[in-house]
């Protein structure tokens, strides 16, 4: 019989799949699972028949630790190694207050295809289970300590694995166990105009960020393929980031990987302007991170600088993001360097 796998289950999934009779068994277990244990020997409050059976009926990781790669920074990046041979990346973010932050992936690789970023030139492997997702973020509180936040930003397209994600907050966001807040949440997504509805009407109430790179219709289907789809226009984008920051009552990210003599021009600031007039967003701006097979090139601090000023004295909330673990490929659009399958 196939075992049960701990980490992808809620309390009550634990109570059912293992035939408990008492329900306060399911949550003990469930609460050992959210502090990281890693043997079932480690639950002292079980009995050693409950711990035997665990042993010959159920898992506590369906992954492995590959290689743990540190920035001068501060920065660590895991290279996490799936039952079937394949490798995805979670990355720890920390910011100048010192709150820390997992970036995680929901899939093995992309099916986007972004020209900017190195995980769309991998192509997608696969999905990832909520189990795969959430020992992810356990195994960087082993590396790092308690974590603050969780942002589904590293490979794969979420809005492709929403049933994974809902699993993963529901387990992460659980009073018995991790509890950590739905408002230290963020999804991005590269555009799905369906999947932003999808998220807006039936949850989870997180915080949603854009990748939208530019404002310019032509441009934006250049470096986004997913901007081809009639469905994911711009117009019908912005419709969509309005339904979201209305129904949900949080206030959308946009994003913007700036590119040297690309997107970064007085008139690419003017159609962001543009787009985001009326809306309630945030404009989060991040100079492009070299990766050697892409032909793009980094802009130039004036370049960043002069475009951050127009958009500023428009009256947008902009934040230009510090570019940190860049030399363990850990920055935004650098994850995937390790060959899926290999």
């Amino acid at each position: 019989m196939e075992k049960i796998i701990l980490t992808g289950c809620t309390p009550q999934q634990i109570t059912e799949k293992l035939n408990l009779n008492q329900a306060f068994r399911g949550k003990q277990i469930f609460k050992w699972v959210s502090t990281g244990v890693t043997d079932f020997d480690s639950m002292t409050n079980l009995s050693l028949e409950l711990r035997q059976s665990l042993k010959e009926n159920a898992s506590l990781r369906t992954s492995q630790i590959e290689q743990v790669l540190t920035d001068p920074d501060g920065t660590i990046k895991l290279i996490i190694k799936l039952q079937d041979g394949n490798n995805v990346e979670t990355v720890l973010l920390t910011d100048k207050e010192g709150r820390k932050t997992a970036c995680v992936s929901c899939q093995a690789g992309c099916a986007m295809k972004c020209a900017f970023c190195m995980t769309g030139t991998l192509g997608l492997a696969r999905n990832l289970t909520a189990a795969e997702i959430v020992e992810q973020f356990l195994y960087m509180e082993q590396q790092a300590g308690k974590l603050d936040n969780i942002v589904f930003m590293g490979m794969g397209e979420p809005l492709q694995n929403l049933n994974a994600i809902r699993q993963t907050i529901e387990i992460l966001c659980s009073k018995d166990g991790r509890a950590l807040s739905s408002k230290r949440i963020t999804l991005s997504t590269c555009g799905i105009v369906k999947g932003i509805y999808e998220l807006a009407d039936n949850g989870p109430n997180i915080r949603l960020a854009v990748s939208l790179t530019t404002a310019d219709e032509e441009l934006r289907k250049e470096l986004m393929p997913v901007a081809t789809a009639a469905e994911n226009s711009l117009d019908n984008l912005r419709k969509a980031i309005e339904y979201y920051a209305s129904k949900s009552g949080k206030r959308v990210t946009l994003e913007a990987a700036l590119l040297h003599q690309k997107n970064t021009s007085a008139k690419s600031a003017q159609n962001l302007i543009d787009f985001s007039r009326g809306l309630d967003v945030n404009i989060n701006l991040i100079p492009w991170n070299p990766v050697p097979q892409l032909d793009f090139e980094e802009p130039s601090s004036n370049e960043v600088h002069a475009f951050v000023d127009i958009l500023e004295k428009a009256g947008l909330n902009v934040t230009l993001r510090t570019r940190r673990g860049r030399k363990i490929g850990g920055a935004c659009g650098q994850l995937g360097k390790v060959k899926n399958g290999n």
